[in-house]
């Protein structure tokens, strides 16, 4: 069914936008709700916004496929699909309200059962993009067997808008969880990392988890989510304090959007380290981490200049660090700030990068600078 048809004047005017910054190799700086300003690296040329761009085009429940312009707030499509008991399972924070479904993809983040669910560019099933040289572009579809060739629409995922413009995105959804349960383990984070290890070769309806330090104790909160058969015989045979379901509830919504007490702090860096999961406890310096995604995501806070520690402790595992929110001193583009957000690509990916770049925005024209400061 279509919900709206926003007027085609909005398109049009970012196609001229386009072509007359190409024509002068002017850099353009796409913005939706401005709700990831600080993540990244710098934020150059003029302002692209894209919220008149707004409107769902096409939602089928039956399908679990929604057809959704880049523009539109985020709150706006998850109220629509709640009211036909359906999600977006990967839960993209909301860091601020005002998020747009665009600035969703092009930063590619998701919340807490990302592990279990998969990432933004695994429910993106097509894409529409306007390239640095006015072009609008379609890829994929609204199927998930739709792809021929190369998937450039899982491409755009986590691009932060240095490929184009996303005009529309197609997504697949799916329905809420039947029964939910949180259940707490008072344990060391080695302890952690182990029972979820043990837990994550078992048929366990795991959904998502996190360890961190409370009060000086640290605890496990495991999320169980599926059939309710399956969550209450899980409950049953992984013990653990149980959690009042409101209250859990509220809890998960502020670790997705990093409302967290545990996020409260301007003067430390923070540091996103992805790791295997099987991966032990980090030598950092520093207060314990809070631990994500079955152990496979690891937040540090750390004083400005221990970048390059945390980065050689992470490699040592077989994972990468990224500079996910400066300190409030040293933000996206601060003279203070001598940390990149992102580490170097080797010289094979890095050719790869640029080829991508090149293609798609030969004049530099789309969030220069932004993902990597060279280009």
């Amino acid at each position: 069914m279509t919900l709206t048809d926003s007027a085609p004047h909005a398109l049009h005017g970012l196609i001229d936008r386009v072509r007359a910054a190409a024509a002068h190799a002017s850099p353009l700086r796409i913005r939706g709700g401005g709700t990831k300003d600080f993540y990244g690296e710098a934020l150059q040329g003029e302002a692209l916004d894209t919220t008149p761009l707004a409107g769902i085009t096409s939602y089928e429940p039956s399908e679990l496929v929604v057809t959704v312009r880049a523009g539109t707030r985020l709150i706006e499509l998850e109220t629509l699909l709640a009211t036909e008991g359906q999600c977006l399972a990967f839960e993209p924070p909301r860091f601020q309200p005002g998020g747009t479904v665009g600035g969703m993809v092009a930063a590619g983040l998701s919340g807490p059962a990302r592990a279990s669910v998969g990432a933004v560019r695994d429910h993106l099933l097509g894409a529409e993009l306007l390239n640095g040289k006015a072009e609008l572009l379609r890829f994929g579809g609204t199927v998930m067997k739709n792809v021929a060739g190369y998937d450039v629409s899982r491409v755009l995922a986590g691009a932060l808008g240095t490929l184009g413009l996303i005009t529309e995105v197609s997504l697949k959804v799916l329905p809420m969880a039947p029964a939910e349960a949180t259940l707490d383990f008072e344990c060391s984070q080695a302890d952690a990392l182990r029972l979820l290890n043990a837990w994550g070769g078992q048929p366990l309806p795991l959904n998502a988890s996190v360890w961190r330090e409370r009060g000086g104790a640290g605890v496990l909160s495991l999320r169980l989510r599926g059939a309710v058969a399956a969550v209450e015989a899980a409950c049953a045979y992984l013990g653990g304090a149980r959690q009042d379901a409101d209250r859990s509830a509220v809890g998960w919504q502020s670790l997705r959007d990093q409302q967290d007490p545990w996020f409260d702090t301007d003067a430390h860096d923070l540091w996103r380290v992805s790791v295997p999961q099987t991966a032990p406890v980090l030598a950092i310096d520093g207060a314990p981490p809070l631990i994500e995604w079955h152990g496979g995501q690891r937040w540090y806070r750390a004083a400005p200049g221990q970048g390059a520690a945390i980065r050689t402790a992470a490699g040592a595992v077989g994972g990468h660090a990224t500079l996910f929110r400066a300190a409030a001193a040293a933000g996206a583009g601060a003279p203070g700030r001598s940390t990149s957000s992102f580490e170097p690509l080797s010289p094979v990916l890095e050719r790869i990068h640029r080829a991508l770049k090149h293609e798609f925005d030969p004049h530099g024209v789309f969030n220069r600078g932004r993902l990597h400061a060279a280009w």
